[in-house]
């Protein structure tokens, strides 16, 4: 009689768990949280601030110590038909000048703050001020979930932007 009943009570357990299942749940990029933000910032390398700057995240922007923190260099702006086209390129970025020096960007971060700043070989105060003066860059802050997609170049910034675009809704491009 046990068996019986324990036999009824399995059936019955079994067909209240069955039924119409409900509407799917949203997709997510394979489980992968994009918090990803991306800012930009017109600076000046000059001996006064000893060519760097830093530049603290914005507060609206949350950045914790496995983010991943790249910085792009606007290096041109390119006419284009349906509006200018920028061209970005990653840091560090090297220049080879023509009396066989070097410049470089180059940046390095913590969770609070991003330090942009020129190196090389050569004597900074007597650069062009095309590499000295009114440098924007974008500082883009990815989760390193996101980053360390194999399928993603992190070199092209607008391959970036386009992915975190398809990951959130209310993404957008801040300038400071």
């Amino acid at each position: 009689m046990k068996k019986i009943g324990t036999l009824i009570l399995s059936v019955i357990l079994f067909v209240a768990c069955t039924g119409d299942t409900g509407p799917p749940g949203p997709q997510g990029p394979n489980g992968i949280n994009i918090l990803g933000s991306v800012f930009e910032v017109t600076v000046n390398f000059t001996p006064q601030n000893n060519y760097s700057a830093l530049i603290d995240f914005p507060q609206e922007i949350e950045v914790f110590e496995s983010d991943v923190v790249l910085v792009y260099r606007l290096e041109n702006v390119i006419p284009d038909s349906t509006g200018p086209i920028d061209v970005w390129s990653l840091l560090p970025r090297t220049f080879y000048l023509d009396n066989g020096s070097q410049v470089a960007y180059n940046f390095n971060n913590t969770f609070l703050d991003v330090e942009l700043f020129l190196e090389g070989n050569t004597n900074f105060s007597n650069l062009d001020t095309f590499y000295t003066l009114d440098q924007t860059f974008r500082i883009a802050v990815l989760p390193a979930d996101f980053a360390s997609n194999p399928d993603l170049d992190l070199h092209d910034i607008e391959q970036v932007i386009q992915s975190l675009e398809m990951q959130q809704d209310n993404f957008s491009i801040q300038k400071l």
